[in-house]
């Protein structure tokens, strides 16, 4: 009996979603914002067992989130939408956690090993005469999306990613409720990733 509920009120969620999704496909973007709250905490509490860091956990749930939305289109339906939605988590968790490795690891660190031809491979950026052209020409891509963005998204994201502020101390600055800063933050990243989507690849 507990098991048949329990497939009666998965199949229930999941009739939602889908009926969610083909809204926000529509161009409903409260639809979207249901499932996002719905989903929000779960997600949340993934990426914080896989890296273990608070002040990092809300940006990446909301670029999750983005990631999702932007690709909704491409959603297998024979699967459930939490689950391909804490695929997107886990990969952007890996992808942060690579970053991290690759950002603070020491070559001058020794370690203890059983294999005596372990190395390390340092990867090789300068290799790329014009490395630093490129870099320069992606900042001013970046700078120029963000002088795009409507004022309200525009500051928030100044504040959260090049002066990088905490979300309460956007919030007290801009004497905003920390819900709406947040959320003020997460649609000035979903217009970033649109605008710069297909102009980066070009990097």
């Amino acid at each position: 009996m507990a098991n048949d509920k329990f497939t009666v009120k998965n199949t229930a969620s999941k009739t939602e979603d889908n009926e969610l999704i083909d809204r926000a496909l529509s161009g409903d973007q409260q639809a979207f914002d249901r499932l996002m709250k719905k989903y929000y905490n779960l997600v949340s509490n993934l990426i914080y067992r896989m890296i273990y860091n608070k002040e990092d956990v809300d940006d990446l749930t909301q670029e999750a989130f983005i990631k999702a939305f932007n690709s909704l289109d491409k959603f297998d339906r024979q699967f459930a939408f939490s689950t391909w939605l804490y695929k997107i988590a886990s990969n952007n968790c890996i992808d942060y956690l690579r970053r991290k490795k690759l950002n603070t690891i020491s070559i001058d660190k020794e370690f203890d090993s059983e294999d005596d031809d372990l190395r390390f491979e340092i990867p090789d950026h300068e290799t790329k005469p014009d490395r630093g052209i490129i870099e320069d020409e992606r900042k001013k891509l970046i700078d120029r999306a963000i002088e795009s963005l409507p004022e309200k998204y525009k500051t928030v994201i100044i504040l959260r990613h090049k002066e990088e502020k905490e979300y309460e101390e956007i919030a007290l600055e801009l004497n905003l409720p920390l819900g709406t800063v947040k959320a003020h933050i997460f649609r000035g990243r979903e217009l970033l990733y649109k605008y710069l989507k297909d102009k980066i690849k070009h990097f």
